[in-house]
């Protein structure tokens, strides 16, 4: 059995809608052709990354089981004209445009050249899928029926709420960059009816709000002192670390809170607070995963093989 179709059977024994329809588009577009990243673990039930940016923004494929869900809640029919906000790399886009048909229509909107310039390189063969530049291309939308947001966003932009016809609804994850609810919002009597389908995690739309910045002097010692009180509280620190620890917030507190990013440096390593915690060298370095468990967001991935021995978190954010 191939990895595609056991991971089907794993997807719909954890209870995920996937249509027989859905089941010959995934076996027909191959997730490889979307993406030069390793995608083992999208097999895993993961979301991969398909694109980096030299600034740092990161965007990703979303897991297998989130992309099920979006289709099985956008209702496609053969025929139908679809508008994708945010391109996820182009796969499921692929895989509505199968779905739907010759005579169905998909029309993909991204902020980004960059991951514009990846569609053009991924959805040669599909003639029924366009891609825009939002905000850059002149395009007209109008009378849509079925619009797909794949990012965070914390509203619906005014050409989603003024384009929708009588019926027509939008599937978006909607709220801040930490907490969202996929929302279904359906056009009636001029008013949008919500439908809660429950609390996810996206990366922004945009690829240039997926940037991280470095903390400032007082963010690192907001996330120090938290370090001490989990650990703490969960007896795993000793009074001189913590001891330690604290000397370290109140230096990390005496530096000034405006200083520039270090990656603005010619020198990142010459940056007041990466010189701090450097000279803490391994000893800190000791708390660090600590660190990153604490921000790090969880999510199920029920399609994951049993024996899976990938980290249990998915997140279709990549930090």
């Amino acid at each position: 059995m191939s990895e595609i179709i056991e991971l089907i059977t794993r997807l719909r024994k954890a209870g995920i809608h996937v249509t027989e329809k859905l089941e010959q588009a995934m076996e027909l577009v191959d997730i490889s052709d979307f993406s030069q990243f390793d995608c083992e673990a999208f097999y895993h039930d993961r979301p991969i990354v398909f694109l980096e940016t030299p600034t740092g923004g990161v965007k990703t494929i979303s897991a297998p089981h989130m992309i099920a869900t979006l289709i099985h809640y956008l209702e496609l029919a053969l025929g139908q004209e679809v508008v994708i906000y945010g391109a996820k790399g182009g796969y499921i886009c692929a895989l509505i445009a199968h779905i739907i048909g010759v005579d169905g229509k998909v029309t993909v909107l991204d902020p980004s050249k960059e991951v514009l310039d990846h569609l053009n390189s991924t959805l040669i063969g599909y003639p029924t899928i366009s891609c825009h530049q939002l905000e850059e291309d002149r395009i007209e939308l109008k009378n849509l029926n079925r619009v797909l947001v794949t990012g965070q966003i914390e509203k619906l932009p005014d050409w989603i709420t003024d384009g929708l016809v009588e019926g027509g609804f939008v599937i978006a994850p909607i709220g801040d960059s930490n907490s969202q609810n996929l929302l279904k919002l359906e056009k009636q009597a001029e008013e949008l009816l919500e439908t809660n389908l429950g609390p996810v995690l996206f990366g922004p739309v945009n690829i240039e709000d997926s940037i991280i910045a470095t903390p400032s002097p007082e963010e690192m010692a907001e996330l120090v002192e938290q370090v001490v009180e989990l650990m703490g509280d969960m007896d795993l620190i000793k009074s001189e670390d913590r001891i330690r620890l604290y000397d370290l917030v109140a230096k990390l507190r005496q530096l000034p809170d405006d200083l520039p990013p270090p990656e603005e440096m010619d020198d990142p390593s010459e940056h007041p607070m990466m010189k701090l915690m450097m000279d803490e060298g391994t000893w800190f370095m000791r708390f660090w995963p600590v660190v990153q468990l604490m921000v790090k967001s969880r999510l199920q991935s029920p399609g994951a093989p049993d024996h899976d021995d990938f980290d249990s978190a998915h997140s279709d954010f990549i930090p």
